[in-house]
């Protein structure tokens, strides 16, 4: 995960969830690039966002927030109206009069919105608030709604954030490329914070890559050593001439259960197994029918 912060100087729960964005370096972790404490200027309005997040096949917006006091019970998250553990309403830090929910949703739509208007409204924005609570505390979540596309998460684990984020990855297809991230942090007027082409393709990103939307940026300059490297690629793989390939049939084990790029899917590869012995058993059943035939009758 490659994590871009434009101020330091952040909450509690801002700071707690940088430091978990930037430990998500290993093979099972989510990829993407996380922006920290950036914002939205959309219908006349100023939307703040703790951060947000893009995948390759999700944008979540993440609002974290903190408990005031240490608390112990079940945290009740309504729809709609205040906080409770029992009889108790909850505060938080900020002195906000609106929920987390509450800024989750406004935050989450204006964004969805933004994009709709610039011809990607097909790429769903997800909401989620991370309740951190004091050291000590022993809370439940209990969310009084189900929607898919909001999800209140308590703050006392990092895996439960990045469970959710490979269970995002687990449901989706891949639909947002570099050209997408770029052309977003352009609008989001977050430029400078924007990686290079190759280290978002390396998260997973797609392509092909148009770096005139690096063209003004720190990032300039890797961007058109990243084009100057893919067209030598492709020019010596013209000059080696064409090769003569079978491709794969659309039954074969390698695409109905294709291989992920820095996962390991037991499932999947279990089932690419069974299925290429499958094939295997059956070719040879049918071998040994043309041939028991061919002895019978010959």
């Amino acid at each position: 995960m490659l994590v871009r912060v434009q101020n330091t100087a952040g909450t509690h729960a801002e700071k707690v969830l940088i430091d978990w964005l930037r430990t998500w370096k290993g093979t099972g972790d989510p990829n993407g690039v996380a922006t920290v404490n950036c914002s939205l200027f959309h219908g006349d309005r100023l939307y703040p966002f703790d951060a947000v997040v893009w995948t390759p096949t999700s944008c979540v917006v993440i609002e974290a927030e903190a408990l005031v006091e240490r608390t112990d019970g079940e945290l009740e998250v309504p729809v709609n109206g205040p906080w409770r553990i029992g009889d108790r309403l909850i505060s938080f830090e900020g002195g906000d009069k609106r929920t987390p929910l509450d800024k989750s949703r406004d935050h989450t739509f204006a964004l969805q919105n933004w994009l709709a208007e610039r011809g990607l409204g097909q790429r769903v924005v997800h909401g989620v608030v991370l309740v951190m609570p004091p050291p000590g505390s022993k809370l439940q979540v209990q969310q009084l709604w189900s929607d898919p596309s909001f999800q209140v998460l308590l703050g006392d684990d990092p895996r439960r954030l990045r469970d959710y984020f490979t269970s995002l990855l687990s449901r989706g297809r891949p639909q947002w490329s570099a050209n997408d991230v770029a052309w977003a942090f352009r609008g989001l007027g977050i430029l400078p914070y924007l990686p290079a082409p190759g280290d978002l393709i390396n998260e997973g990103f797609l392509g092909p890559v148009d770096i005139t939307l690096w063209h003004g940026g720190p990032q300039q300059a890797q961007a058109e050593a990243y084009a100057e490297e893919q067209a030598r690629l492709e020019a010596e793989a013209a000059a080696a001439g064409p090769r003569f390939t079978v491709p794969a049939p659309w039954f074969s084990p390698g695409k109905l259960y294709p291989r992920r790029t820095g996962e390991l899917d037991l499932g999947r590869t279990f089932m690419r197994i069974m299925l290429t012995i499958g094939m295997i058993v059956a070719f040879l059943w049918l071998l040994w029918f043309i041939i028991a035939g061919a002895v019978a009758y010959a």
